[in-house]
């Protein structure tokens, strides 16, 4: 094991189960986050008039915020499912649950692709919606820390952060895909027939796609971290425990360190499009497009921040990323209020940049934050509550700021003082580029 890991740690040429781990992270995260923004776009665009048509008559604004706050309700279970797929994922294993939380998240996307509307069954309709989305929530709080693990725990010692990056990248190509499938749809289809019954499409194409990410996920074999610790019987029998009592601090500092970028994320993901087809009543395909380009760009700077994690550290690509974060976040807005779709689609892409930047080197990161027996729990929580503190509710936040005062600008500001945060927080942070993953000690 020892001349296995030491080989690994040369950075040798990839083998095949090193590449195999790539493409099924890749893959899975993928699938998975396209079922999540899909959502996401449709809160914005459709799911006010569906969903909760009498208060939409009534109060637009307020049908809006609703539907955005289903959104954020699901994030409120994300720590449910960090701590059960964790707790399981330390003490049995990464892969196994991979295919757990991808099977639970595509299931719960395709009923609500089947989900009869208001208009047909009332009531019902937006509470199975919510039930849904809070599946959808506890299957994205477990996804993450396996499929984080799976890449960090497999790579050679010099390449973590870009090992990292790969199920990243799934986050902009899961809206790469969600974007331009609703875009295609709005294209051909045209608004009406979209909001009629076009909008189920892209809910009920998640069957297909998760069933590709299943049998691809089933290949691989268990993290080489993992197999160690259980040749050695390091499994904690109680990893939460384990994690409270020695780790809470960095399990604050991690939730902190993602909060802003998870802020951000969501306003790019679900808002501004929104923002720009309903309050400046630009075309809504053609701001679905931008949606898409700018994920292509968010993809880039991901993967780039992957590689500078490598090359210059984990926590400056942090800083570098959430300091042009901090000076973005108000003058995107104004912009963006031009109205003009070639200075709508330079703000969303300056925004990507600061987002992959501080994205791309987050796995390598958090799994070197944490000894290997409660590794899973920690950044599943860390990252769970990170979401909480930022993307939850800030569509609705920013929704309820545009409403109040008036002033795009606003979100601005409220997005800036979360990247500060931020920004502090990972600067407290020594550096733990290449530590040893096989440690397994808790102590503090």
């Amino acid at each position: 094991m020892s001349i296995e890991l030491s080989a690994r740690s040369r950075g040798a040429e990839l083998s095949d189960e090193e590449r195999k781990v790539l493409t099924a992270t890749l893959i899975g995260t993928t699938i998975e986050w396209y079922d999540f923004f899909v959502y996401a776009q449709a809160a914005g665009l459709v799911f006010g008039a569906l969903f909760f048509a009498p208060m939409n008559q009534n109060n637009p604004l307020l049908a809006q915020i609703v539907s955005f706050a289903t959104l954020g309700l699901s994030f409120l279970f994300r720590p449910l499912g960090a701590i059960v797929c964790g707790h399981l994922g330390d003490r049995f294993g990464r892969k196994n649950m991979l295919v757990v939380t991808l099977l639970l998240m595509g299931a719960a996307t395709a009923l609500v692709g089947l989900l009869p509307t208001y208009a047909q069954i009332g009531a019902w309709a937006p509470a199975l919606l919510i039930l849904l989305r809070i599946l959808q929530g506890f299957s994205a709080g477990g996804e993450w820390g396996g499929a984080a693990l799976m890449s960090v725990e497999s790579a050679p010692r010099n390449k973590r952060s870009l090992f990292g990056s790969f199920p990243q990248i799934g986050t902009p190509l899961g809206m790469i895909l969600a974007t331009g499938v609703l875009w295609l749809l709005t294209t051909l289809l045209g608004k009406q027939a979209m909001l009629e019954w076009g909008w189920r499409i892209p809910f009920l194409l998640s069957i297909v796609l998760v069933v590709i990410g299943i049998l691809i996920r089933r290949t691989v074999e268990e993290s080489p971290v993992f197999q160690a610790m259980r040749r050695r019987r390091k499994e904690s029998s109680a990893p939460l425990k384990d994690l409270m009592r020695h780790h809470s601090k960095e399990i604050l500092r991690t939730a902190l360190i993602f909060m802003a970028n998870n802020a951000a994320g969501y306003i790019l993901i679900a808002f501004i499009i929104s923002y720009g087809a309903n309050t400046l009543k630009m075309p809504s395909d053609q701001l679905l497009l931008i949606g898409t380009l700018a994920a292509v760009s968010w993809f880039i700077f991901t993967l780039l921040g992957g590689i500078l994690g490598d090359r210059i550290g984990r926590v400056r690509t942090f800083q570098i990323g959430y300091g042009l974060m901090v000076l973005w976040a108000v003058p995107m807005w104004w912009l963006i209020d031009s109205k003009n779709l070639l200075l709508f689609f330079v703000s969303a892409v300056g925004l990507t940049i600061a987002l992959g930047l501080s994205y791309g080197p987050q796995a390598a990161l958090y799994a070197e934050l944490f000894p290997a027996k409660v590794r899973y729990s920690g950044v599943s929580i860390g990252y769970a509550l990170g979401a909480i503190f930022g993307g939850a509710f800030a569509p609705m936040i920013a929704q309820w700021i545009i409403g109040t005062y008036g002033q795009s600008w606003r979100v601005g500001v409220y997005i800036a003082v979360l990247s500060l945060i931020s920004l502090i927080t990972v600067s407290t942070i020594r550096d733990p580029q290449g530590v040893d993953l096989n440690v397994h000690d808790t102590g503090a």
